[in-house]
């Protein structure tokens, strides 16, 4: 169950925020997620809230105010041939849905263990 969080700068249109949503959706659905496994939300941040550097570390062309982070919280065990996999068809579909430069695109994976979910109820259904 991957829980994806969306970082933005404030004043983003609900169109932008549809298409990154099914950009990374994509990436994750082509790298074996089921369809139906979306779980995401969105933190639009001021500028004096969401701060980053316009060039770090040795981007092509500076971020702008459309850059997006992409938090991609999942449960440990995939391997890093699967993360270049989602990594690569999420870039892509961005590229192409909203137009977003892959140098304005920040993916972060971060992993925790089966039994630290609860999809609800309080069942640990896979523990």
């Amino acid at each position: 169950m991957p829980l994806v969080t969306l970082t933005i700068r404030k004043g983003k249109s609900k169109a932008f925020k549809d298409a990154v949503f099914a950009g990374i959706h994509t990436g994750l659905v082509n790298s074996g997620v089921p369809e139906t496994d979306k779980f995401q939300r969105v933190l639009e941040l001021g500028p004096d809230d969401f701060r980053y550097h316009p060039e770090y570390p040795d981007l092509t062309s500076k971020r702008d105010d459309d850059f997006v982070l992409i938090e991609i919280l999942l449960s440990a065990g995939r391997s890093v041939k699967i993360k270049k996999k989602i990594l690569a068809d999420a870039i892509a579909a961005l590229a192409k849905d909203p137009g977003l430069n892959p140098e304005n695109v920040m993916i972060v994976f971060k992993e925790t263990t089966w039994e630290n979910w609860s999809f609800a109820g309080g069942r640990q259904i896979h523990v």
